[in-house]
């Protein structure tokens, strides 16, 4: 069956319409008849999220989706209990660094009055020494006493004392490499027994002076313990025994007896031990470990000596009491400082908590709307959690997309026609505020006219809408004047 075709020019016609509609649907963008061009968009608007800067419990949600508010205007209130508590132990710290502030600062006057007192004293106790460098007359020495300062010559007696206590290390280290020595171990063991049996014999005649000279238990009438009977103070221990046997005391005669067992024992064996040692003293190890124990006491003489005579130059201000007090008033002034750092940090402990407990009421950002909640009472959040969404609607824009043959023809500052299907009839007014550098929606390979122009580029305008009646997601419609 055949079909009639329909007539080229109809055909031609439909093709152009069809390729028309796409043009527009593609670009956004309408050239009407007297040459203003339109697009479409959606309202946009700069949406905030709130959320809490601290972890809590959620105990009130203030505001609903929808509801305006205010800058500053509460929102969503954090449980504060925790924190509550945690500003109680803050200040108490703070109260208790307080007191040891004081109780530093008491100790440190405490020392500078003991110090100044110490150097009155040291003064005053100094000043016969002074004199004395001024008018002693020089016998050995070609200088006088005054001649050298007193710092001088502390600081040279101190080198003294130092090198003192060097040659005292270096004796005892001799001493102790002699004794050490396999050939000198006899009159080592000589001496060591020496020294044993003589501390021994000591503690019994000690103990045995005790044991005699025991309290009685009975008394005769008119005699005196301390006297006679008892203790016996002043008496040897012969005599104090013919005393308990004069006056019938009546002690305990197994007690008399092993003081005397005990003090004859080491009275024999102190005795052994000398003549021992006696015996070995000719000899050539006896010599060597002699003048070593020799060497040992005569440098720690030499370093008592020393240091007495830094102690005698010493005075005034330099004196040892003096030093020492000074010393005592630096720790007094290190322990006031350490004091109040104490308090610099509970002070600081107790900051950063009313900073938390400030952050407990969340408010609003900006003046807007609250578009989203996501938040319940009771529920726990977390620092960046987001609370609520809002935007603020004076601040309101657009964006639309024009052809890039159209592009030249738009300029910032430009003003525009602005309407919404939900306002029928009313227009609001635009402004570009924004012009894309780069365009959108094309291959960069596209080489022929009718590509290019299929170029689109974004165009940003801020929305004058003084009553707030759009809404962010309304479709518009710009018209460009």
């Amino acid at each position: 069956m055949n079909h009639k075709r329909p007539p080229l020019p109809a055909i031609i016609v439909v093709v152009l319409l069809l390729v028309v509609s796409a043009y527009f649907i593609v670009t956004q963008a309408l050239a009407e008849d007297n040459g203003a061009l339109t697009a479409s968009g959606t309202i946009e608007g700069t949406i905030v999220n709130i959320s809490p800067e601290i972890s809590g419990k959620v105990k009130e949600v203030l505001v609903e989706e929808g509801q305006s508010v205010k800058l500053g205007d509460p929102v969503l209130v954090l449980d504060d209990s925790l924190l509550t508590a945690q500003r109680a132990v803050a200040v108490s710290q703070l109260d208790a660094a307080n007191a040891g502030v004081q109780s530093a600062q008491e100790a440190l006057k405490s020392a500078q009055s003991q110090y100044q007192i110490t150097l009155e004293a040291a003064l005053a106790q100094g000043k016969s020494s002074r004199l004395d460098d001024w008018f002693s007359d020089p016998d050995l020495f070609a200088q006088p006493g005054w001649y050298y300062t007193r710092e001088e010559q502390v600081q040279a007696m101190q080198a003294q004392v130092d090198l003192a206590h060097q040659k005292v290390e270096e004796a005892q280290a001799n001493l102790d490499e002699v004794s050490r020595s396999l050939d000198k171990e006899d009159f080592l063991k000589a001496e060591q027994r020496m020294l044993e049996a003589r501390l021994s014999y000591l503690i019994a005649k000690d103990v045995n002076n005790q044991a005699q000279n025991s309290a009685t238990r009975d008394t005769p009438k008119g005699l005196f313990n301390r006297t006679h009977c008892g203790t016996n103070r002043g008496y040897f221990v012969e005599s104090a025994r013919l005393t308990n046997i004069l006056y019938k005391c009546t002690g305990d005669e197994h007690l008399g007896d092993a003081g005397r067992t005990l003090y004859d024992e080491a009275r024999d064996e102190l005795e052994d031990a000398q003549k021992a040692y006696d015996i070995l003293l000719d000899t050539e190890a006896a010599d060597v470990v002699l003048e070593a124990r020799a060497e040992v006491s005569v440098a720690l003489e030499r370093y008592y000596s020393a240091l007495d005579r830094l102690r005698d130059l010493q005075t005034g201000d330099q004196a040892v009491e003096v030093t020492a007090a000074q010393g005592v008033v630096d720790q007094a002034k290190a322990a006031v400082e350490q004091a109040q750092k104490a308090v610099e940090q509970a002070q600081a402990n107790l900051d950063l908590t009313d900073t938390q407990l400030a952050k407990i009421n969340i408010t609003a950002p900006m003046d807007g709307i609250i578009l989203t909640r996501n938040v319940e009472t009771g529920e726990f959040v977390q620092p960046g959690t987001v609370a609520f969404g809002m935007a603020d609607l004076n601040n309101i824009t657009i964006t639309v997309f024009v052809p890039e043959d159209r592009y030249g023809k738009i300029s910032l500052g430009q003003q525009a026609e602005i309407t919404v299907d939900s306002f029928s009839g009313e227009t609001f007014t635009g402004e570009v505020i924004h012009m894309a550098d780069q365009a959108e929606f094309t291959p960069r390979n596209v080489q022929t006219v009718e590509g290019r122009s299929s170029t689109v580029y974004a165009i940003k305008l801020k929305v004058t809408d003084s009553e707030g009646k759009l809404k962010i997601g309304m479709p518009a419609d710009v018209v460009f004047k």
